[in-house]
């Protein structure tokens, strides 16, 4: 039997071939498509779809899905959990900025979130939810690959060119043309490494509202960011100084228990 169109491109085969087709199975699943059917994931991994029934009903027989009796579609099961733990137990950058987060939230009344780079998107990896009853949330393992996104973009703008330029021309990195952030990429990205700061003034969406600050380590490296999100509406543009301000203060703090020395934009 011949190898399939992906083992064929990817150049790997065999065992090493099925591991991968399986975390691509996994990766499928996301905050947005939580319960997906097998000729969905066939669709959005691109492989036959007998060979993802027969990944599906191997991660659910271990526990990393969980099929849903009433239809036959799959979703991610606990096992995933137990897999993620003890990186998210590790994570230094997790646990320190635990309580800036909790201290921005309480200060702005908006919801802040910690997000780390995978190396195709922003991921989500804690959160201090707004208190009010409309809010804009950013779960624990939510992904963002928007170029609109502000988290995104203050990832983007520690990387080099090459790499940006590669990202979105291959799309894995999306982008909008007419979202208003203008065509220089290259230009907007120096000015958000040169102010620390990446705004979503509705960018991404007409309703939403989103400010990002990069986090370092000792090496002067970007290894997280803390991102302040809120219904557009409820913020007026004579408000975006001081949140801009506050998620600084909370990046900088986080930095500085990381062991690094931000770079203050000159005022």
């Amino acid at each position: 039997m011949s190898p399939e169109p992906n083992d064929r491109a990817a150049g790997v085969q065999g065992a090493a071939a099925s591991l991968l087709n399986g975390l691509k199975v996994l990766e499928a699943f996301r905050i947005g498509r939580p319960s997906l059917g097998v000729t969905e994931v066939a669709q959005i991994v691109d492989l036959h779809k007998s060979t993802v029934s027969r990944i599906l009903s191997g991660l659910a027989a271990a526990g990393y899905l969980e099929r849903e009796q009433e239809n036959g579609r799959y979703r991610l099961g606990l096992g995933v959990i137990g897999l993620a733990g003890p990186l998210l137990a590790e994570l230094d950058v997790r646990r320190l900025a635990r309580g800036p987060l909790e201290h921005l939230t309480l200060q702005t009344q908006e919801t802040s979130a910690l997000s780390v780079w995978n190396g195709t998107g922003a991921i989500v990896v804690e959160q201090a939810p707004s208190p009010q009853f409309v809010k804009h949330t950013a779960y624990i393992g939510t992904r963002f690959d928007r170029y609109e996104s502000s988290s995104v973009r203050v990832f983007l703008a520690a990387l080099p060119e090459s790499a940006v330029s590669q990202l979105l021309e291959t799309g894995q990195i999306a982008r909008t043309a007419t979202s208003g952030l203008g065509t220089d990429v290259a230009a907007h990205l120096a000015q958000v490494r040169e102010q620390g700061v990446a705004l979503n003034d509705g960018f991404t969406d007409p309703q939403e509202f989103g400010v990002s600050a990069p986090v370092k380590d000792y090496r002067g490296e970007v290894v997280g960011c803390i991102t302040l999100s809120a219904p557009r509406g409820r913020i007026s543009p004579e408000a975006h100084a001081d949140l801009i301000a506050a998620v600084r203060a909370a990046a900088e703090e986080v930095t500085d228990r990381l062991g690094g020395a931000p770079a203050k934009p000159e005022s």
